[in-house]
């Protein structure tokens, strides 16, 4: 017998872990049936959609999916939700559901199951991410176990830190959305005193975010002393993908421009000298607009931190099941250590 086939036969069988990407309007479930490390891969399988509205509680929409996997033993499972996760409680406002981390364990019969914001997803994912499959907007030399910092606008702004420190990893979720939005240009400046005039609070989640996009357009015409009509995120894309309107294009510019400063303020406050990932909704639709913008040049602005974020590598994520990817990891690479 070679070498090789006392590998194979000695290999330890994957035990399949159930994932989950829960939103407000879906509910996605997959199944994990193996890790390739030649590939660093995970085999994803067994995919449904469920319309969450169909589902009164998040154990009915399980039981949906674990009802068509009868022949399967499952006792790991990692659930990425769409909201904040608190102690033992979670609780997804848009859906009215609510559930107990424990009780759902002992209902189920699962020896592991974690519950993460998508987001913490998102950071547990990326060392998994296929290059091919994405969208290198920044070069730089990334290094080797440093930390890796995630964010995206999307119907919120959300982000996340990898943290790494000597062969050891674990995810740091916030609430950066919410921190204040800082003007660093006179645009930015101008900007920002009309929002600071309808807004308590300027946050960054105030701009970028889908709702935000429709704030900016309302900021620029007020600063370029123009009249527009009230319009969403959808609609002032499609007017600047036209050309029909000059604000409409001058607010998606510049959303592109500001949010490299705030990207680079996440890859400060991070320490994310092994990259910074961008996800979401919004920017990998407008993905050739952000490569054309000033994004690089503010991300790296950063007085005499310019050097250390000049060699920060920047991806915008285009590939698909990150939440399903990001769930698998949560498991995998804590029993690894076990």
């Amino acid at each position: 017998m070679s070498p090789a086939s006392t590998q194979a036969e000695s290999k330890v069988p994957f035990a399949p872990i159930l994932v989950a990407d829960i939103g407000g309007t879906n509910a996605r479930f997959a199944l994990i049936t193996d890790y390739l490390p030649n590939d660093n891969e995970f085999v994803i399988s067994h995919r449904h959609t469920f319309p969450s509205s169909d589902f009164s509680t998040f154990e009915d929409a399980i039981s949906e999916y674990l009802a068509q996997l009868s022949e399967i033993t499952i006792s790991r499972a990692c659930l990425a939700v769409a909201g904040p996760v608190k102690g033992e409680e979670v609780m997804l406002t848009n859906l009215g559901w609510h559930f107990n981390v424990t009780q759902l364990k002992a209902r189920f019969d699962f020896s592991n199951l974690q519950v993460i914001n998508d987001f913490a997803a998102f950071a547990y994912a990326a060392p998994y991410l296929n290059a091919s499959d994405n969208i290198v907007v920044k070069q730089g030399q990334a290094q080797a176990q440093a930390n890796i910092a995630v964010f995206g606008p999307g119907t919120g702004f959300g982000a996340a830190c990898l943290v790494r420190s000597q062969g050891n990893q674990a995810v740091m979720s916030c609430e950066a959305g919410h921190i204040s939005l800082a003007p660093v240009t006179e645009l930015d400046r101008q900007l920002h005193n009309v929002l600071r005039d309808e807004l308590q609070h300027v946050s960054v989640e105030n701009v970028f975010a889908g709702p935000g996009i429709a704030r900016l357009y309302q900021a620029m015409a007020k600063v370029e002393g123009a009249q527009v009509n009230e319009l969403d995120a959808a609609q002032i894309a499609a007017l600047a993908q036209s050309g029909e309107c000059h604000i409409a294009t001058k607010t998606l510019n510049h959303f592109c421009d500001w949010i490299g400063s705030v990207a680079g303020d996440i890859a400060l406050s991070f320490g994310a000298l092994g990259g910074v990932y961008i996800g979401g909704g919004i920017l990998p639709r407008m993905h050739e607009r952000l490569l054309n913008s000033r994004f690089n040049e503010r991300f790296i602005a950063k007085g005499m931190m310019s050097q250390y974020n000049s060699q920060i590598p920047v991806t915008l994520v285009c590939q698909e099941n990150i939440p399903f990817i990001g769930a698998a990891a949560c498991i995998h690479q804590g029993q690894s250590k076990d």
